[in-house]
């Protein structure tokens, strides 16, 4: 029986070693054969799951055997964890990787995935293959189970601030990417971690179209067995949830998500507003102290004299625009209208009028530009 490989990935310290443990702690505690795969370099996703013990890494064993001319063997980097009350012992595996600032984190994946291979890792006589990801590093290694669909399906961790859902976001786009090149890992969808109530992640899963799959609330009992290299599942609120999930997963009820990820613009605005401004030139004379030998091209309209505001500049611009878009940016930025407002008036809808917006400020962003 081929193993089912799930990939979990999230932006680093928001809890996805966490997470993964206790997944697998579920399954075993399900009596399935399952299997935690550490892909991080910093080799700590097993801790938990070994009560504490570091395992020896494949970058470090492969290492040692290879200067000894020796072949590797499974033993030599899959370990196993028999529990009292578990029906079945927990494997783990960490892929590891080069010491800090002597190496390339991702080649690392790549090359510990290379060894797991030609050990037979896909044929080997287990149910589930959890891989812990680092999620915020964006190189090709750390896409390798998406890049090569190592991983039959995907899960993304986050909790509800914006950075570790950006690096989400970046995770969907990733994998809606090597769709478009024959890629067949599924989006399954999101487990938010440290949920605080506020609904934000939930929100952005809205906005773009994923599943939830699990809220796991703060827990500080959880906290203190994840602590003390123990399971947060034996806590009753977050084992129910677990249970939950990994049913879910066994019995294939949840329906993958045809999620693309959302662009920039789209996933900043579902925090605020977004400053539309061309961010200001830093010129090479107040960096280096020196003068130009080029003659300096005032930012002034030509058809303008000295001294003219830049404000004014942009109202001399505004009339270069076509009609269409200009009129709508006069009743937005002038009249101070809102896009429904402004569409009203021109009888149009509001896409086309936030269409024909966003195209009169890239215009005059060129047009202020470029004389």
């Amino acid at each position: 029986m081929t193993p089912r490989t799930i990939a979990i990935y999230g932006k680093g310290g928001i809890g996805k070693s966490f997470t993964t443990t206790n997944l697998s702690a579920t399954f075993a505690l399900m009596g399935k054969k399952v299997l935690q795969l550490g892909c991080d370099p910093k080799h700590d996703s097993t801790t938990s799951l070994f009560g504490g013990v570091s395992l020896p890494t494949v970058t470090e064993v492969f290492a040692e055997k290879n200067n000894r001319s020796e072949e590797i063997t499974i033993s030599d980097i899959v370990f196993r964890r028999d529990l009292e009350d578990f029906p079945q012992p927990i494997y783990g595996v960490e892929l590891g990787g080069p010491q800090v600032g002597r190496g390339c984190g991702g080649r690392g994946i790549i090359s510990g995935f290379d060894v797991l291979e030609k050990l037979g890792l896909f044929s080997w006589d287990l149910d589930i293959i959890l891989m812990d990801f680092l999620g915020d590093v964006v190189c090709g290694g750390f896409a390798t189970p998406l890049a090569r669909s190592l991983s039959e399906e995907v899960i993304l961790l986050t909790t509800n601030d914006r950075q570790s859902i950006f690096t989400a976001n970046n995770i969907c786009q990733a994998n809606n990417y090597f769709k478009t090149v024959g890629g067949q890992s599924k989006l399954l969808g999101l487990i938010i971690n440290r949920d605080d109530g506020s609904g934000t992640a939930e929100k952005y899963a809205a906005e773009a179209g994923i599943n939830i799959l699990m809220k796991l609330p703060y827990s500080p009992e959880a906290r203190q067995r994840d602590d003390s290299f123990g399971f947060a599942v034996k806590v009753p609120e977050i084992g129910d949830k677990f249970r939950k999930l990994a049913t879910d997963i066994l019995e294939r009820n949840i329906t993958p998500c045809k999620a693309a990820g959302l662009d920039f613009h789209t996933f900043v605005r579902l925090f605020g507003e977004v400053n539309e401004a061309h961010p200001t030139p830093a010129s090479a004379d107040e960096l280096t102290g020196k003068k130009s030998q080029k003659k300096h091209r005032s930012p002034i309209n030509k058809t303008n004299g000295p001294g003219t505001s830049e404000s004014e500049k942009l109202f001399t611009l505004v009339e270069q625009l076509p009609v269409s878009e200009r009129e709508i940016y006069r009743l937005v930025e002038v009249d101070k209208k809102s896009i429904a407002e402004a569409a009203r008036v021109k009888g149009i809808s509001e896409p086309e009028a936030q269409a024909l917006l966003s195209s009169a400020r890239s215009r005059l962003r060129k047009l202020f530009f470029s004389i």
